[in-house]
């Protein structure tokens, strides 16, 4: 694939990325202000999540019938209509459904996205993309947690929202204009369609799709942690919501060094750069249980600890996009990106039963032995990577 088609991959991952970094921040600080305290947060996100996990299962058997164009064009509605409920409600239950349709929009860009890159991108191409793509999206990544926390305050409580909504729609039309989804480079085999129950199962008897999952998920699961309860650990600590936001852009704008981390992947190998990755994130985030005392310290620690999980997101997904069978893209993609539901459902369910005996440190004490568990599974990974 040419670079000029790799940048506009490239560039819709970056409108996505705005989509959502842009209400990031804001999410948490509202649901703990309308919940009331960080357990029954969990507690909404756990819900959230069961939701979620079911809705993007769905996502497949919708592109096949509305085509991937009508999927994305799916994902800026929902992203629209959580805007909407997510700017003038005041209650839990218009909470829970504008957070459901705010992670089902997410899904629909992810999927469709993922599988754009599988149709242009040749597969020795793969691990450059990967670091392209997540640097591209650095940008929104770095300034959106802040910047929404701020539009709240300083302007009004709907403007992050309706940024969200209008970058939603800005997708849908540059996807459009792109036409990605018509044009295919890499050729595939067709098959028939396995149903749901089939795929998810075919998925899981694969040991390369499962480790790739794994780890996709343990990483996604400690991203999640760090953007709900590093804000929750701001206001509850007197620091407020808008260096709250601040401590969740410092620790984004680590991204702009992917292509570094991304590099020496590709020099030193994979598996090495993410074995060292997963083990001191963990040491860095149980240090920030260990200083929780002392609020300034606790958010310089939190911002250390997200420097070491970037140097995991230099391998991006790679290890699914070597793993994964060409003519088995669309269902197994949809299996692979359901890490991100189970990342948003387990933690918080644990953390709920945590926070209901312990405090806040509890959390990060349960995340920093997560991702030492993580580097252990590491070893499992094919030397070759």
């Amino acid at each position: 694939m040419d670079k000029n088609k790799t940048t506009v991959l490239a560039s819709l991952f970056f409108l996505a990325g705005l989509a959502q970094t842009i209400t990031m921040t804001v999410l948490p600080v509202e649901a703990l202000h309308i919940a009331g305290n960080a357990a029954d947060v969990s507690e909404l996100y756990f819900g959230v999540g069961v939701a979620s996990f079911a809705g993007r299962l769905t996502i497949p058997s919708l592109t096949r019938v509305l085509h991937r164009v009508g999927v994305i064009a799916l994902g800026a509605l929902a992203t629209c209509g959580s805007a909407a409920l997510l700017a003038t409600t005041g209650s839990v239950p218009g909470l829970a459904i504008g957070l459901f349709l705010n992670v089902f929009a997410i899904a629909c860009s992810d999927i469709v996205l993922n599988l754009c890159v599988l149709d242009h991108v040749a597969r020795s191409e793969l691990g450059r993309f990967e670091s392209k793509r997540i640097f591209f999206a650095a940008a929104p990544y770095t300034l959106g947690p802040w910047l929404g926390v701020y539009l709240e305050a300083s302007i009004a409580r709907w403007v992050p929202f309706a940024v969200s909504s209008a970058t939603a729609v800005l997708l849908l039309a540059f996807f459009l204009s792109s036409r990605l989804a018509t044009r295919p480079v890499v050729k595939t085999t067709r098959r028939p369609s396995l149903n749901p129950a089939r795929y998810v199962r075919r998925y899981f008897s694969q040991p390369r799709l499962i480790l790739a999952w794994s780890l996709a998920a343990g990483r996604t699961a400690w991203w999640g942690m760090f953007m709900v309860y590093a804000p929750i650990f701001a206001v509850q600590s007197g620091l407020g919501a808008e260096v709250g936001g601040a401590i969740v852009s410092i620790g984004l704008a680590w991204m702009w060094s992917i292509p570094l981390w991304g590099w020496l992947g590709r020099r030193f190998g994979l598996r090495r750069l993410l074995a060292a990755g997963y083990a001191a994130t963990g040491v860095a985030t149980f240090a920030v249980a260990l200083a929780m005392g002392t609020s300034w310290i606790g958010a310089a620690l939190l911002v250390l600890s997200a420097l070491a999980a970037e140097t995991i997101d230099g391998a991006g997904n790679t290890l699914y996009l070597r793993a994964v069978h060409p003519h088995e893209r669309n269902e197994m993609t949809a299996v692979y990106i359901t890490y991100r539901d189970v990342a948003q459902l387990a933690p918080p369910a644990v953390f709920a039963m945590l926070l209901a005996v312990f405090e806040l440190p509890s959390v990060f004490i349960a995340g920093g032995l997560m991702m030492v568990g993580l580097a252990g599974v590491t070893r499992y990974i094919p030397r070759r990577f």
